[in-house]
C-alpha cells in the first residue's frame, strides 16, 4: 500500500513537472470554436476596397455625401434632421471609415509588398541563369578563337604544299640531269 501511494505521487510529480516545463506542449483546449475565413479572399477584398479609396471618384463621392449631409442637417426641416450641428454621427461615421481603411490599406500594401518580393526573387534567378548562360558562351567562344587559331587554314595548307613541291622538284631536277 505504501508503495503504491509513492509510486503515485511520483507519477504526479512527473504529471505537474511535465506541465511546467516549456519544451512540452500544452493540451489542446477544448472551447468554443474559433471563426475562420479564408486570408486569400479577405486579402483581395481588402485589395479591392484599397483601390477604390485611392481613387478621386472615391474622393468626390465623398465630398458629395459629405456636403449634402451638412447641408440636409443645417437647412432641412427640423423634423426632417437625423444630425444636428456638431454633426456628432457624421463625425463617428468618418471615424469608423477611417478605423477601417488604415487596416484594411496596409494589408493591400504588405500584400502588394509579398508580391514584390516574389517578383524580385525570379527576376534575380532569372539574373543570375542569364549570366551564366553569357559566361558559358564567352568560354565556348574563347575556345573556339584559340581552336580556330590552331586549325589549318586551306590557303596555308596549300602554301605549304606548294613550298613541298617546290622544294622536291628542286631536289628531283639535279639528281635527274
Amino acid at each position: 500500500m505504501a508503495e503504491r501511494t509513492l509510486a503515485s505521487r511520483g507519477e504526479s510529480l512527473a504529471i505537474t513537472s511535465a506541465r511546467n516545463r516549456l519544451d512540452v506542449p500544452r493540451d489542446v483546449r477544448r472551447g468554443l470554436p474559433r471563426p475562420t475565413y479564408d486570408a486569400e479572399a479577405f486579402g483581395r477584398f481588402s485589395e479591392r476596397i484599397a483601390r477604390l479609396i485611392g481613387t478621386g471618384r472615391f474622393l468626390v463621392y465623398m465630398t458629395v455625401v459629405i456636403v449634402w449631409w451638412i447641408v440636409w442637417n443645417a437647412l432641412a426641416p427640423h423634423a426632417w434632421r437625423f444630425d444636428e450641428y456638431p454633426f456628432i454621427f457624421l463625425t463617428l461615421a468618418l471615424s469608423l471609415q477611417a478605423s477601417y481603411a488604415a487596416p484594411l490599406i496596409l494589408l493591400a500594401q504588405n500584400r502588394q509588398t509579398d508580391r514584390d518580393r516574389v517578383t524580385y526573387e525570379q527576376d534575380r534567378a532569372r539574373n543570375d541563369r542569364s549570366i551564366a548562360d553569357t559566361e558559358y558562351l564567352t568560354r565556348e567562344v574563347a575556345g573556339l578563337r584559340i581552336a580556330l587559331g590552331e586549325v589549318v587554314t586551306r590557303d596555308y595548307l596549300r602554301s605549304e604544299l606548294r613550298a613541298l613541291l617546290d622544294e622536291f622538284d628542286g631536289r628531283r631536277s639535279p639528281a635527274g640531269r
